[in-house]
């Protein structure tokens, strides 16, 4: 059979039913194939949106994610999207069309070196050289993609490959692989463990940080398992919410600069860390010569590299998070292990002390307020909220109380605007039975708002809520904070009007202008069961406390409220610069 049959034939033997991807030229035979197929194929209204879209199909599902484009501009509009699968560590399978292998290097019509353009941001990178290495190419490309520490793979497919022929019972599908370089460690080291479970007994102040490996792994039940057992409160970073439910006693809520007070100063005040599955990134860190100043840390990991990368560790232990608990488990449960009352009565003293305002009913509308009426009206149902990149992300990392596991999606390592929307697509399509929710700014949105088209084309039911301040919100945040209240090139004016541009699309919406009318507008359209979108008119000039890039956890800073001041240009401006220089010139 041709080439393009055995790419249809691999994705499907690896349990793929749905892709997203925009066509070209030199991914048409791939095209042509999947049309007499029974694969779905999803076309989003940008090759990055179909990238977050294969992201969010991931990272709700815990499945590989696949989008495709064409060689040139179409890959190189998927590396954004790819680059943030990377890193969140996303299984995502990215198929690229390109050039016949003879017209490589020759500089041909849309050809690009897409070897090294997604080398630094993939977990490994294939180039297929004729049609009878696809059935090994791809079961490697979906075991690397989904074990150990999981990530995007990218797959690069010359057009002649597609078109070449291919005798599947000399090379059949699936393959098997052997991956002699590769070998993830997923057991933790025995004694590694012992040396961890002492530390625990020993310890008087200890908080457990739970990052996204937790979710990853599902290693949930057993990280509840374990803090119901000694008693350890839980801060999650922003990756890790939804690893433990929130609204237990013992969690402290997300950790680090945008984190809450609870969770800053148990982690700055204990005496032993137990991390699991995070980064330990300057956004949960802070200055390192002051996290956690007098504690000793225990880093379980899957990555070695992670392990003493940004802070010292005292026990590394690497492997699967949910192995390696489930080991701890098994000596825990023999010891009889309390933490101090008194570190107990401290943690009830931060959480109360630290418990938000959020009954506003200011008008232009405060952001805690839509949060508080959203975790209302989710109570009790299955749902995925996705968010974009801001001050709309941390509203709902602040505020939103998580309790499940993939409940969750937002872009950290890479802070991608335009990921929420396209994000939730992918989150829909995966989990048909959920009610998916995408907050996100008006500057994000407008990143991918094309994507309208594609929730209205496949009726895909997601609720857009646009926090709407006209206003780069956290950079205007950033601005007022450390640059002198100069507020440089953030207010994005007074266009589009958000619902005829969804009206425009066929999709439903709604503007929310008051605090009274949230719940109603937002109940209408979670049941609506279709596409729409909400215009939140909130205010401007509503900022979350933050800790200063670099500082320590405790340094938390109420940002002083700044009305905006717009610097206004018009086209007519810029035309008296032009003219002024040509006189100059001439």
């Amino acid at each position: 059979m041709k080439g393009a049959e055995a790419i249809i034939k691999a994705l499907e033997a690896e349990g793929v039913k749905i892709i997203f991807g925009y066509p070209g030229g030199a991914i048409l035979p791939f095209y042509d194939a999947l049309y007499d197929s029974d694969l779905i194929h999803i076309l989003t209204r940008h090759e990055q949106a179909a990238a977050h879209a294969a992201d969010g199909f991931a990272r709700a599902s815990g499945e590989a994610g696949v989008c495709v484009s064409t060689s040139g501009p179409g890959a190189t509009n998927l590396v954004t999207g790819i680059a943030t699968a990377y890193a969140d560590s996303s299984p995502v399978i990215a198929l690229t069309g390109q050039v016949p292998t003879k017209l490589i290097g020759n500089d041909a019509f849309q050809e690009i070196d897409a070897l090294g353009l997604f080398m630094p941001i993939t977990k490994h990178n294939f180039q297929l050289k004729k049609p009878e290495e696809i059935p090994e190419t791809f079961r490697a490309a979906f075991e690397i993609a989904t074990t150990g520490r999981p990530g995007p793979v990218h797959i690069d497919i010359p057009k002649d490959v597609q078109t070449g022929e291919i005798d599947l019972e000399k090379y059949p599908i699936p393959a098997k692989v052997d991956l002699p370089g590769y070998k993830p460690k997923t057991v933790g080291h025995p004694l590694q463990i012992k040396k961890a479970i002492r530390l625990l007994s020993e310890a008087e102040k200890p908080v457990i940080i739970a990052g996204g490996g937790v979710i990853i792994s599902g290693a949930h039940e057993e990280l509840y398992r374990i803090v119901e057992l000694l008693k350890i409160p839980v801060a999650t970073t922003l990756m890790g919410k939804g690893a433990f439910p929130e609204d237990h006693p013992l969690s402290l809520g997300m950790l680090g600069m945008h984190g809450t007070k609870a969770a800053n100063y148990a982690v700055t005040e204990a005496d032993l860390i137990l991390a699991i599955g995070c980064r330990f990134s300057d956004r949960v860190v802070g200055n390192p010569e002051e996290f956690a100043p007098n504690a000793k840390i225990i880093h379980i990991d899957i990555d070695p590299a992670e392990i003493g990368k940004n802070i010292r560790v005292d026990v590394p232990i690497v492997g699967d998070a949910k192995n390696v608990l489930r080991s701890m488990l098994m000596g825990l449960s023999k010891e009889n292990i309390k933490v101090k009352e008194s570190w107990l009565e401290r943690i009830r003293y931060l959480k109360e002390s630290s418990i938000p305002m959020m009954d506003f009913n200011d008008k232009p509308i405060k952001p805690q307020r839509f949060v508080k009426e959203l975790m209302s009206l989710l109570e009790g149902k299955k749902f995925i909220i996705t968010t974009d990149v801001g001050q709309n992300q941390m509203w709902i990392a602040h505020y939103f109380k998580f309790k499940c596991p993939r409940s969750l999606i937002s872009s950290g390592g890479l802070g991608t605007m335009g990921f929420g929307f396209p994000a939730a697509i992918g989150a829909k399509v995966a989990k048909p039975g959920n009610k998916v929710i995408c907050i996100t700014g008006d500057g994000g949105f407008l990143m991918n708002s094309q994507e309208l088209a594609t929730v209205a084309e496949y009726n895909i039911p997601v609720v857009i809520c646009v926090f709407d301040n006209r206003t780069l919100g956290m950079v205007y945040q950033w601005q007022n904070l450390y640059y002198n209240k100069k507020q440089s090139e953030v207010h994005l004016g007074e266009s589009p009007d958000f619902v005829r541009l969804a009206e425009s699309y066929g999709v439903k919406a709604d503007r929310v202008s008051s605090p009274d009318e949230i719940r109603e507008k937002l109940e209408e359209a979670i049941k609506s069961d279709e596409p729409y979108l909400l215009d939140i008119v909130i205010d401007p000039a509503e900022a979350l406390p933050m800790v200063p890039p670099g500082d320590k956890l405790t340094n938390i800073v109420k940002p002083e409220r700044v009305e905006p001041r717009v610097k206004s240009i018009k086209f007519k401006d810029i035309e008296r610069v032009r003219i002024e220089k040509e006189s100059v010139s001439y």
